[in-house]
């Protein structure tokens, strides 16, 4: 069966929240959104294009920080509103410059840094 984004739903933006996750490891990188031309550039290029919601812009992760996001496998979720991609991660995923995205960890109701930057 043929892939065909518009099969997707999206938000009233047009857009679809995609998570990824390490592909080596299965840590959850980050999560960002992604349109159906987005999705396009990322399965034609291997390379995880997002869609910037305050740059209106394209963002091909790793073309300024040099911290790439090379696809291995896209996964649509059962109501096909999630997208969940298995990337090779180089450097840092969070714009922060660290790991991941997820180093805040609530715990006894506050809020502690679980991650340093990456040097």
């Amino acid at each position: 069966m043929d892939f065909d984004p518009s099969t997707l739903n999206f938000n009233e933006a047009g857009l679809i929240p995609a998570i990824a996750q390490d592909a080596a490891t299965g840590e959850v990188l980050m999560m960002a959104w992604m349109n159906a031309e987005a999705i396009g550039q990322t399965l034609s290029t291997a390379r995880v294009t997002y869609w910037s919601r305050s740059r209106q812009a394209f963002w091909r992760k790793g073309d300024t920080s040099g911290h790439v996001q090379e696809l291995i496998e896209m996964r649509i979720d059962c109501d096909r509103d999630c997208l969940l991609m298995q990337v090779k991660q180089t450097g840092a995923a969070c714009h922060t410059g660290r790991r991941s995205c997820f180093y805040t960890l609530i715990e006894d109701g506050e809020e502690k840094v679980t991650m340093n930057v990456i040097d």
